[in-house]
C-alpha cells in the first residue's frame, strides 16, 4: 500500500478519504463494551495458566537466569 502525503492532498480529495474510512466503519458490526469486558475477562481467566506474566518464568527455561556467581578474590 503506498504512503499517502495527506498535506500534499487538496481539501477534496481529505474529503473523499475520510467519506470512504466513514463507509467502511459503519459497516462493522458494534457490540455493547460491558459483552466485550465480560468475553476479554474470560478469555483471560481460561489462559491464566498459560501465562507467564501471571505465573512467571520456571528457572530451567529462563534465557535470562545468572549463569554463574561473581567470585572476587
Amino acid at each position: 500500500m503506498p504512503v499517502i502525503n495527506v498535506e500534499d492532498l487538496t481539501d477534496k480529495d481529505k474529503a473523499v478519504m475520510e467519506v470512504n474510512q466513514l463507509k467502511l466503519e459503519v459497516k462493522l458490526e458494534r457490540w455493547l463494551t460491558s459483552k466485550c469486558c465480560e468475553e476479554i475477562k474470560d478469555y483471560i481467566q481460561a489462559l491464566v495458566e498459560e501465562d507467564t506474566l501471571v505465573k512467571g518464568i520456571s528457572e530451567e527455561k529462563n534465557p535470562f537466569k545468572e549463569k554463574g556467581g561473581c567470585v572476587i578474590c
